[in-house]
């Protein structure tokens, strides 16, 4: 690929991608080990909530700080603190030192809240926001969606083996890798913003959020969609057991035909942003998981099930590259990395509130009411995108390169 001959994107990419393959190992280890010294549910729902706090609490100003920072610096120095993160979670080996993983889990993720806005802001310093900005969002994509299919498993698998302590060093390791790689990139951030912007800070972000009428249509459209998304997601275990009457393992199988719907989405969405206008593309594929959704929670077996997560992974995928490489096109570039946390602070408020709603809608009515409701809720996001971003946005045409 083209994109791949551009060397500070080549070691970008490598970074997120070793960063990732860790992160990913602890999904399924960090819970079970906190279930295993606990023996309490409660205590591991406590640890997946921790992972979406730091986004939506620091996020924001997170973001208003990286864009007056050097970002690769921002990047490797978060990775050193995640991995001093992970490393305190070795001396938690009892029940009356489980505090030392939820303050670890609070502290990794905090870091994610200072990398990932970095990582995006990054991207179309070192690309552009040409034709190599699709390219390298997809590639970014599709990478991400091979780590998520194999590394959890693998997680797993190794947790059973070897043993958490050697899942951590793992995630240890990878962090350090990832640091010492993006500490080589040369185009390190993103031309200065104004003295203007930089007094303004985090508050000056979301004001200009809610001026661009682009930004704020992906934003609330996207925030709709992933919120049912992220109700569907709480509720696949009980529609693995009770509705398909597959053993609880049978999720994996779920995850594996998303994982591979994603990466056939990644595949083509660089193709597909030339087929239709953004706002057509981010509606029809938004409709077209929402319709994947509706067959997932009304297949038949765990076999339609897996076809269905592949048919949702496709538009997926695409429905993500497009909005990522639209918000990267049209902010401006010494807001790049405000605009960025202020969309991942959505995004972990989706999950919360997903995860909110879910078991509440199961309270008051059942289980295949509530996995229809939320399939259908997702539709919500196809108008809601229509009305509110621009038919054909003249921001589209910018390019630093």
């Amino acid at each position: 690929m083209r994109i791949l001959r551009n060397h500070d994107f080549r070691l970008l990419w490598t970074s997120n991608a070793i960063s990732g393959i860790g992160s990913w190992l602890l999904v399924v280890a960090i819970p079970v080990q906190v279930f295993a010294l606990t023996g309490s549910a409660a205590a591991t729902g406590l640890t997946l909530a921790l992972e979406s706090l730091p986004a939506l609490v620091i996020g924001p100003w997170a973001g208003a700080l990286l864009d007056r920072w050097n970002l690769s610096r921002a990047m490797w120095l978060a990775d050193l603190a995640g991995a001093m993160a992970v490393a305190s979670i070795l001396f938690a080996d009892s029940a009356d030192r489980v505090w030392i993983i939820y303050v670890a889990v609070l502290a990794e993720n905090v870091a994610t809240t200072v990398f990932r806005p970095a990582a995006r802001a990054l991207t179309p310093t070192v690309v552009g926001t040409g034709e190599d900005l699709a390219a390298a969002n997809s590639l970014t994509a599709f990478s991400g969606s091979v780590i998520r299919l194999v590394a959890p498993p693998l997680g797993a698998v190794l947790l059973a083996g070897p043993g958490i302590r050697f899942v951590l060093a793992v995630d240890i390791i990878s962090y350090l890798l990832s640091a010492a790689i993006i500490a080589a990139v040369s185009r390190r951030r993103a031309p200065r913003p104004t003295e203007q912007q930089e007094a303004r800070g985090a508050l000056h972000g979301l004001k200009y959020l809610r001026r661009s009428k682009i930004l704020r249509g992906i934003l609330v459209g996207n925030g709709i969609f992933l919120t049912a998304n992220a109700g569907i997601t709480a509720l696949l275990v009980p529609l693995t057991v009770e509705r398909l009457h597959a053993p609880g393992y049978g999720i994996g199988y779920l995850i594996s035909g998303l994982g591979a719907g994603f990466l056939l989405g990644a595949a083509i969405s660089t193709k597909a942003q030339t087929w239709l206008s953004v706002r057509n593309l981010l509606v029809a594929t938004q409709i077209a998981t929402a319709a994947a959704y509706v067959a997932l929670v009304n297949a038949p077996d765990l076999s339609w099930a897996v076809v269905a997560g592949t048919l949702i992974g496709i538009p997926g995928s695409v429905l993500l590259i497009t909005a990522e490489t639209t918000v990267q096109r049209v902010t401006p570039t010494g807001m790049l990395a405000r605009i960025g946390a202020l969309f991942y602070a959505m995004d972990s408020l989706s999950v919360i509130l997903g995860a909110l709603i879910a078991p509440a809608l199961i309270k008051l009515t059942d289980l295949p009411a509530t996995l229809n409701l939320l399939a259908v809720s997702a539709l919500l996001a196809a108008p809601v995108t229509l009305l509110a971003v621009p038919a054909h946005p003249a921001a589209l045409t910018r390019a630093t390169r």
